[in-house]
């Protein structure tokens, strides 16, 4: 059926890296904007990243900029995270999530699953020393 998958979580030390992964399945996501998005414990849900269909542009919030970049390979059906010099507040449950439709999404920092076509179950991120 239709379903995103994202894996790449771990316990990595501060300062250390990640690529994160996230895997369509039954649909394409080439025609889907993808997001980034996560969640601490007690927090609120936290828009991470973006990027366009095609990969035309990216978006980031201020507090992961010039750290994680999205990039997606379509041929692949994948959307990746890398996330690098991470910091304990990166921690959290991180999320893809896909929004399509026939007016080609842009990309946005909506938090709110109903906005999203997809989502995912989701990878555990833990940056502690």
């Amino acid at each position: 059926q239709f379903q995103l998958v994202e894996s790449g979580g771990a316990l990595v030390q501060p300062g250390g890296s990640l690529r994160l992964s996230c895997a369509a399945s039954g649909f394409n996501l080439r025609f889907y904007v993808v997001a980034w998005l996560r969640q601490a414990p007690g927090k609120e849900r936290e828009w991470v990243s973006c990027i366009s269909i095609r990969g035309v542009g990216t978006d980031y919030a201020d507090s992961v900029k010039g750290r994680f970049t999205v990039s997606r390979d379509d041929a692949k059906n994948t959307v990746d995270l890398q996330m690098n010099n991470l910091k304990p507040d990166d921690t959290g449950t991180y999320y893809c999530a896909a929004r399509g439709g026939r007016n080609l999404p842009a990309c946005s920092d909506e938090v709110t699953k109903e906005h999203y076509n997809y989502w995912g179950q989701g990878t555990q991120v833990t940056v502690s020393s």
